[in-house]
């Protein structure tokens, strides 16, 4: 038996006023995802633990069977990860976005989706300027960037940037919980306001400026931790090989922690005009080769963050039309019965352009199964489904032994 878990990031959501009331997966043209809800079994995802932020980081190693709770060290270590950054003891690291700052004021996490090349040459430019033996800046994917500071100290409150578009900055500035972390907070919030102070007139800054485009015009830090103690999913579940597939480094860095083997596909950006059809046949080969495949596709996801359904729609159509119609179609030609899922990580609604903590719609196909009664699939009809209510590593577990 194979698996595929196919995760569209952030795409379940809550009724939406101005779309009759129906969410964007209710409101989506998808007749092979509703085929996999109407022959296969549904449930419902807590992905979240209570103690923990509804981020796609801890979601997504709960939809991979982890105890988040026990060895989530912050996204900055998963994107060092799959960086190919070798942290040593007691480096921390962070994520570090490039953010537009409009007005004293945070207008969005992206930099208006900012291009790797120009983000690229602004974190560069900022390792220039303000790095040393201590602070590193490492350039990521469009908004997405690396912070490693020597010797700091993780007991800091950070606010992830896309939780508060329209705040202005200086309230949500990263604070001290202890006060041997002082130092580093100060640090840290120094680096955001030269990190202003220099990106203003950048070059770069003022192309987007002339071209009516938002300007990556300061860095925002969050999410420290130190190098995580993952086991792998050999270890654990005893996948021998697998594979991920994504264009976000997080995930990646996900990946490599669960040694999986990372496939990056060309074209594949993370947002709407993502490279599906590569992705979707980089799935199938991967299958030909590795025992379990995971899937992530995260268009949804930034189209939740933009409040924007009508593309958040589009996104799930897209996933629909150009992966999961052919994974389907290809899937049925490989020798080994191959067992599919399909889930969000967590919902990013689009009247909160950010991440929440309920329970997110799941469908586990496999031939021969037993189909339920639901027949669409979206968060509404899956809460009626076989599988019930699961959380954290329940799912990974039902995956791979429903039906054994």
């Amino acid at each position: 038996m194979k698996y595929i878990i196919i995760l569209g990031d952030g795409m379940s959501d809550e009724p939406i006023v101005n779309y009759g009331g129906k969410t964007p997966l209710q409101m989506a043209k998808k007749p092979h995802i509703d085929w996999l809800a109407k022959n296969g079994q549904s449930g419902m995802l807590k992905t979240i633990p209570d103690s923990m932020h509804p981020g796609s980081e801890i979601a997504n190693m709960a939809v991979l069977g982890y105890d988040v709770e026990k060895v989530f060290e912050g996204r900055g270590v998963l994107e060092a990860a799959s960086m190919g950054i070798e942290l040593m003891p007691y480096d921390l690291a962070m994520r570090c976005n490039i953010i537009t700052i409009e007005n004293e004021k945070i207008k969005n996490h992206s930099a208006g989706h900012i291009s790797n090349e120009e983000a690229s040459e602004l974190i560069h430019f900022l390792n220039e300027k303000l790095g040393n033996e201590t602070i590193r800046f490492y350039a990521g994917v469009s908004y997405r960037h690396l912070l490693v500071i020597k010797n700091g100290v993780k007991n800091m409150q950070c606010t992830p940037p896309h939780d508060v578009p329209g705040m202005p900055f200086r309230e949500v500035m990263i604070k001290a919980k202890t006060e041997n972390a002082k130092a580093t907070v100060d640090l840290l919030n120094n680096l955001i306001l030269k990190s202003q102070e220099l990106l203003g007139n950048h070059p770069v800054n003022l192309n987007r400026k002339s071209a009516g485009k938002d300007s990556g015009n300061s860095i925002w830090p969050w999410s420290p931790g130190y190098k995580p103690a993952m086991p792998t999913l050999n270890e654990m579940y005893g996948i021998k090989k697998s594979a991920v597939i994504s264009a976000v480094d997080l995930i990646q860095g996900i990946g490599t922690y669960a040694g999986m083997k990372v496939i990056h596909v060309e074209g594949a950006t993370g947002l709407y005009n993502t490279n599906y059809e590569g992705k979707a046949k980089a799935a199938v080969c991967a299958l030909r080769e590795n025992d379990l495949v995971y899937l992530h596709i995260e268009a949804s996801d930034e189209a939740g963050h933009e409040g924007n359904a009508e593309l958040k729609t589009k996104t799930i159509e897209y996933l629909d039309s150009r992966v999961v119609k052919y994974i389907l179609e290809e899937t049925e030609k490989i020798d080994d019965e191959v067992a599919i899922a399909i889930l969000p990580d967590h919902p990013t609604p689009c009247a909160l352009k950010t991440h929440t903590r309920s329970a997110v719609p799941f469908v586990i196909y496999k031939k021969g199964i037993k189909p339920d009664s639901v027949d669409v699939y979206d968060e509404i009809a899956t809460e009626n489904g076989a599988l019930g209510l699961l959380k954290g590593n329940e799912f990974i577990k039902m995956f791979l032994t429903l039906n054994k």
